[in-house]
């Protein structure tokens, strides 16, 4: 079984760097996602029992007291380190410009949801996951669509 410091690639891109023990993420180590986050955690055989994750444009999770994109102050993390557009110039997602969304679908964070097929992918358009009916509901009711900004926002009933 692997022991020592390594890294390991699993199938879905992810890749852990880090003390291993007995097979087992165990010690100091740190996820890197495809999708540029990453996870940094003291394991104690294989579970992360303290750690810190960050996003891929370098803004750090909060477990406590998280004020980014709450319902007091919707700003995007680079509006938070670089200031506001000009008016009349919006910015509608975290990136600028934002990512162009394959017709019918919806942009839902981590990747593009089909309400169609109800299947969510990733940027390269991999295969993620089916969206159950929450899921569902939730995307086309909150997500930016194809063509057309923001989804209709719909309080839940």
């Amino acid at each position: 079984r692997m022991e020592g410091y390594g890294f390991y690639k699993l199938p879905t891109g992810t890749e852990y760097r880090g003390a291993l023990w007995d097979g087992m993420f165990h010690g100091h180590g740190e996820l890197f996602f495809p999708n540029g986050g990453r996870y940094r955690a003291l394991w104690d055989r294989g579970i992360p029992t303290q750690g810190k994750f960050v996003f891929a444009d370098g803004l750090e999770y909060e477990e406590k007291n998280w004020h980014y994109c709450d319902g007091y102050d919707r700003r995007f993390y680079t509006e938070i380190c670089s200031g506001f557009k000009p008016p009349g110039i919006p910015q509608l997602t975290n990136l600028d410009p934002p990512r162009t969304i394959p017709e019918g679908c919806y942009d839902c964070g981590d990747g593009f949801y089909n309400p169609e097929t109800r299947v969510v992918v990733d940027y390269k358009l991999r295969f993620l996951r089916n969206a159950d009916d929450d899921e569902h509901e939730w995307i086309t009711r909150t997500c930016r669509k194809a063509g057309g900004g923001r989804a209709e926002h719909k309080p839940k009933p």
